[in-house]
């Protein structure tokens, strides 16, 4: 007889973004031909740069050729993309980092929920709340949250995100061994300057505790001295770890290219407190669980470091990044509570008259055909608040806004 992972029972029934489809196509079936524009999920809609699909054609006629066919990936990835993520990312910020301790993967999400498999289900988890759903799902799933009480996980250090702290969270007042950090922040739009999170990562390094740093949305950064990757922080190499992604960062949604960053002096210990670097850790994870990014990904990922991929991409980051500003200025004008949209393509707003996010969520979805995304979706503390995302085109933009004069509160 199979016995079920009893963890999976302490999920919500349905995934945030599931939910939400699940909600849109029941009124789609009852309001046939209704024009519905999405703000909601986090995809992006600019096609691929001309640069990328060049190199995307380039790659398949290179798995047409028998010289050129390319099979399996190197598990961590090809040395041409890898060097150019060093030079790219690191090298030309003045951090450094070994191609040796870059990973490449199939998305963000992917990393960010299988990387917690390397850790005892003993480990104390910090997470900021608001917070993406996938990081505590995941540690659901591998029994590390205890159970769902009074609307939390009674085993989660839970770090509030509210308005009264400007939606910047406070170090831990127990000891964790994990924290999980993204910056800019999903779904707030919160960043940290250098000087606020070099406290966390000497917190990190003082308890012993590993910062799992989510950095998809670096490139939407507009401000200085706001760093682009935890490694601008001296000490960071000793207690994080880096996801990263081309998903936003160049539409690659539908591509699926990413990595993880894994520095060697990063340590994890065994009962009787023998250490073992996680790079070893994760490397021997990935080349037993996965088989690597297609070529045809990579040859396209490398082309987003070209000089015109770099200046393509970055058009269409200002494209995204000008929806986020007539979004927030719109709102504002309109008496919303509005933050983010600065360093972010996320606009995180207040309920008005402290509605149920999900309450808003069904009187836009009814009344304007409006999808954005309910605040308490990601976690305790996003209740009042609500998410819309600058993803859509630049018409569906005006059009939402201009929709936005309709509502009647």
């Amino acid at each position: 007889m199979a016995f079920l992972n009893e963890n999976y029972l302490k999920l919500n029934k349905n995934y945030l973004f599931a939910e939400i489809a699940k909600r849109v196509n029941t009124f789609k079936t009852n309001n046939p031909g209704c024009d519905i524009i999405s703000l909601g999920i986090g995809d992006v809609t600019r096609p691929l740069v001309p640069e990328v699909i060049k190199s995307l054609h380039k790659a398949v006629d290179d798995m047409a050729n028998p010289d050129t066919f390319k099979g399996y990936s190197p598990d961590a990835g090809y040395p041409f993309l890898i060097d150019a993520i060093v030079y790219n990312d690191y090298k030309k910020r003045g951090v450094d980092i070994s191609s040796d301790e870059i990973f490449l993967s199939d998305g963000a999400k992917s990393d960010t929920a299988n990387f917690q498999e390397l850790f005892s289900a003993d480990c104390t988890i910090a997470v900021t709340d608001p917070v993406y759903p996938v990081y505590v799902d995941s540690n659901v799933m591998a029994g590390r949250t205890g159970f769902f009480n009074n609307n939390k996980f009674d085993k989660i250090v839970y770090l509030p995100c509210l308005e009264e702290n400007n939606f910047v969270p406070s170090l831990p007042k127990t000891p964790v061994d994990l924290i999980y950090l993204c910056l800019p922040n999903n779904p707030t739009g919160t960043v940290l300057n250098k000087n606020d999170l070099k406290v966390w990562v000497d917190y990190a390094i003082e308890h012993n505790s590993i910062i799992l740093f989510d950095a998809a949305y670096e490139a939407f950064i507009t401000e200085d001295n706001i760093p682009h990757s935890i490694y601008e922080i001296e000490g960071a190499k000793k207690c994080a770890i880096e996801f990263k992604s081309f998903s936003k960062t160049a539409g690659f949604t539908g591509v699926r290219c990413a990595y993880t960053v894994v520095p060697k002096d990063v340590f994890v210990y065994s009962k009787n407190l023998e250490k073992t670097s996680l790079n070893s850790l994760w490397a021997r994870r990935q080349s037993t669980k996965f088989n690597g990014v297609s070529y045809i990904s990579q040859i396209a990922a490398l082309a987003t470091y070209s000089q015109a991929g770099q200046r393509e991409i970055k058009d269409v980051i200002k494209y995204y990044m000008n929806n986020a500003k007539l979004i927030r200025d719109a709102l504002i004008k309109k008496n919303f509570k509005v933050f983010g949209g600065v360093n972010s393509p996320y606009i995180w707003l207040k309920t008005p008259n402290n509605m149920d996010s999900w309450d808003f969520f069904d009187m836009l979805l009814n009344q304007i055909h409006v999808v954005g995304t309910p605040g308490s979706g990601f976690g305790p503390s996003g209740a009042g608040y609500f998410r819309l995302t600058s993803f859509a085109s630049y018409e569906n933009t005006l059009k939402a806004i201009k929709r936005f004069d309709n509502l009647k509160i």
